[in-house]
């Protein structure tokens, strides 16, 4: 259920999303009213503490843009919500899973573009982030893309964060 009303006049898709205000109170209503109902609840949730809040009064959790714009929040989430023991996989392990996975991909068909479109949030915030997303928007859309794109751009990433911890030491 999405804690924030949508009015069907007078808005655009885009002003629906921060103008009318997110009710979380009306869907925990909700659940205590109808325990037998399965609610998981949509809108606004951005980190994985709030996520955990809200699993004390509704049965699951939505992080759509949250998850879509900063995909390394789901880094730790079978740790946090799901009492996983093993440690969060590392970026690099995320980073090779989806090579692996670009490439399997390519070799059916797919173009690289259509895979790290949903990637370019990957280093949000992160030294290297800019030139990461330039590196696969130029270039993951040209003809006969593969991993080697990806490779590269994950690389840069690496490279400005070496050099911002030799510059933090």
């Amino acid at each position: 259920m999405h804690a924030r009303k949508a009015w069907l006049k007078g808005l655009s898709p885009r002003e629906n999303r921060d103008i009318p205000p997110l009710d979380y109170d009306r869907v925990h209503r909700l659940k205590r009213s109808r325990p037998d109902l399965t609610i998981i609840i949509n809108g606004g949730i951005a980190i994985m503490a709030a996520a955990e809040a809200q699993l004390a009064h509704v049965d699951g959790v939505m992080l759509g843009r949250a998850a879509y714009q900063t995909p390394a929040l789901l880094l730790d989430v079978d740790h946090r919500i799901y009492g996983e023991t093993r440690p969060p996989a590392a970026v690099e392990e995320v980073i090779e899973a989806m090579c692996a996975y670009a490439g399997r991909e390519i070799g059916k068909g797919a173009r690289l573009s259509s895979i790290t479109r949903h990637m370019l949030g990957l280093f949000q915030n992160m030294p290297g982030a800019r030139a990461y997303r330039r590196h696969l928007s130029e270039n993951a859309v040209k003809p006969g893309a593969g991993v080697e794109v990806l490779r590269d751009a994950f690389a840069l990433v690496r490279q400005a964060q070496t050099r911002f911890m030799s510059t933090a030491a």
